[in-house]
């Protein structure tokens, strides 16, 4: 019984992990595409090219954004599997540790729906927007 405790608990970490993981991953496409179109759009140009100048990584990151959100729907994908499979995993009996899983996996579930939120943020901007305005 006690192995199946500790898988449960395994697996729930993996898919509060993936969350975050996912979260960071989805935040580079809104660095990559929204947020220099954001920068654009409101007239800060300059702003663009000062934030370019200190991080220069930005335009091998926008150069190469299928990669991105290849890797950030991968990263989504495995997130939502575990968050599924996981969603009636036992939490211990424990009074304090019943609350705190049930804390994390709540958690879990918001960082997720903000991580898909962004990455679709970002592919509207990035692939959507140019299409439809003729640009991309």
């Amino acid at each position: 019984m006690s192995g199946d405790s500790s898988t449960a608990q395994r697996s729930g970490w993996w898919a509060s992990s993936t969350s975050v993981l996912s979260l960071f991953t989805s935040t580079s496409t809104l660095l990559c595409c929204a947020l220099p179109a954001l920068l654009v759009a409101l007239g800060a140009g300059a702003a663009l090219s000062s934030l370019i100048a200190v991080v220069p990584q930005l335009v091998v990151v926008s150069e190469h954004k299928e990669a991105v959100f290849g890797f950030a729907s991968a990263m989504l994908a495995v997130s939502g599997w575990l968050q599924w499979r996981n969603r009636f995993a036992p939490c211990p009996t424990d009074p304090a540790l019943r609350e705190a899983c049930t804390h994390t996996r709540r958690l879990s579930l918001w960082v997720y729906g903000i991580s898909v939120l962004l990455y679709a943020v970002g592919g509207w901007v990035a692939f959507v927007w140019p299409w439809l305005s003729g640009v991309g």
